[in-house]
Parts: C-alpha cells; sequence; structure tokens
C-alpha cells in the first residue's frame, strides 16, 4: 500500500508521494493535460467543462487525500513513477505541470 509522508490541506495541497524513480514505456507524444481532465470526469464524476487548467482542485471538492490517490491513479494511467518530493497543487494545470516534467526528465535521461 502507498502512504504519502507528508499530507497539508490549507488553500493549497500539499503532499509528498512515494516512489524510487521515474519509469515510462511511453514514447508517442501526449497531451497530459487532456488525460487528467478524462480521468478526473470519471474518478470524481465531475462535469469536463468544469475542469478548465485555472480550475483550483479545492474549489471542485478535492481535498488532499483525494489528490493523492489520483496522482497514484495517474502514476498506473500513464505508467510513469513519480519521484518524493513536495509538490504544491492549487490546479488541474499544477497536476499537468507536474506530470509533463516528470515525463520530460524521463526522455531526457532516456536518451
Amino acid at each position: 500500500m502507498r502512504h504519502a509522508q507528508s499530507v497539508k490541506a490549507s488553500r493549497s495541497i500539499t503532499f509528498c508521494y512515494n516512489a524510487s524513480d521515474i519509469n515510462t514505456e511511453r514514447n508517442e507524444p501526449m497531451s497530459s493535460l487532456q488525460t487528467i481532465q478524462r480521468m478526473m470526469v470519471e474518478q470524481f464524476d465531475l462535469k469536463l467543462e468544469d475542469l478548465s487548467p485555472d480550475a483550483q482542485l479545492e474549489s471542485l471538492g478535492l481535498d488532499s487525500l483525494s489528490v493523492i490517490e489520483f496522482m497514484f491513479n495517474l502514476e498506473d494511467e500513464l505508467k510513469v513513477k513519480l519521484p518524493d518530493e513536495r509538490v504544491e497543487l492549487k490546479t488541474i494545470q499544477d497536476v499537468a505541470n507536474v506530470v509533463d516534467r516528470i515525463i520530460a526528465e524521463q526522455k531526457g535521461s532516456a536518451q
């Protein structure tokens, strides 16, 4: 079972998620924002029109534990491993930025 090392909920959501390395088998370009939006519709029963990049996670009804669970589901969906680090996530775009950074780092290390 995965456990977050740190969870702090306030106006923003700060958490640390567990993973030991970055790993992906995806070689094709992807739109993490669209994937994140699709998964949020499915996982949280939200409406796509409410999921603009600047939508606040807290205003969508997502608490810190929901976000952590979602990030683990993103790992599974995108075949990535998110590193241990504190990440402040306030918006959907913040989530996309983290995922895009990890994918870019992985592609850079694979070359």
